[in-house]
């Protein structure tokens, strides 16, 4: 039997490489191996998928092997997650995201989704080509934590700089968090955003920074 290390690195593996029966193999030793199946997740899987989003950055995949990748990272996925106890997977908060208004990119969009989705955010993903007006209302409907809204051109990134103010005056409360190619983090703070994220991994990290903001916030009011 491999050892856990050696699983972990054969599905990340299987995940770059699309294929869907070694991680198969792999996923379903380390749930037999009694292993973490959130570990195996976030450090097998996830990793994987972090990896193919560097690649993608870096035009050595396209979207037609990131898909593979992604139907690769959901058969390891079927197998570990219905494993992950419900007090683990759950608590972390809501995120809704979505690619702004005449932007009809959504690859970026779909590895932050999937990686949030595999972290233990509940997401909500509203699309591609989202209208101001589907943000602020689904953030109302919701009561969602964190607002992550990509943008992939320029041209509809200047959109972000309406929807923000706009949110925050619905409500104050709300984090949002923003990302894309054009994007910096420079324009983020001019914009008023929260958080940035400059690629999937780093998405997690800001949504999480993020939530304990927002708790903390709450915290502090509850003690007045």
């Amino acid at each position: 039997m491999p050892s856990k290390e050696e699983l972990l690195e054969r599905m990340k593996d299987g995940v770059v490489k699309f294929e869907e029966e070694q991680v198969r193999e792999a996923a379903q030793q380390f749930a037999d191996g009694k292993y973490d199946p959130l570990e195996g997740i976030i450090d097998g899987l996830a990793a994987g998928m972090s990896a193919v989003g560097e690649l993608f950055q870096r035009s050595e995949y396209f979207v037609p092997e990131v898909l593979m990748c992604a139907d690769a990272l959901y058969v390891g996925l079927n197998i570990l997650r219905p494993l992950v106890p419900k007090s683990d997977n759950a608590g972390k908060g809501k995120v809704i995201i979505g690619t702004i208004q005449g932007d009809v990119h959504d690859i970026g969009k779909n590895l932050v989704k999937m990686m949030l989705d595999v972290s233990g955010f509940e997401v909500y993903d509203l699309g591609t080509d989202v209208p101001m007006e589907k943000f602020i209302a689904e953030q109302t409907r919701l009561n969602a934590d964190i607002v992550a809204i990509s943008a992939m051109m320029s041209t509809t990134m200047l959109g972000m700089k309406k929807l923000i103010p706009t949110l925050r005056e619905k409500n104050p409360a709300v984090c949002i968090m923003i990302g894309g190619a054009p994007l910096t983090q420079e324009v983020a703070k001019l914009f008023g955003a929260d958080g940035y994220a400059d690629s999937a991994p780093n998405a997690v990290q800001e949504a999480l920074r993020l939530v304990e903001r927002l708790r903390e916030m709450h915290h502090q009011e509850s003690k007045r």
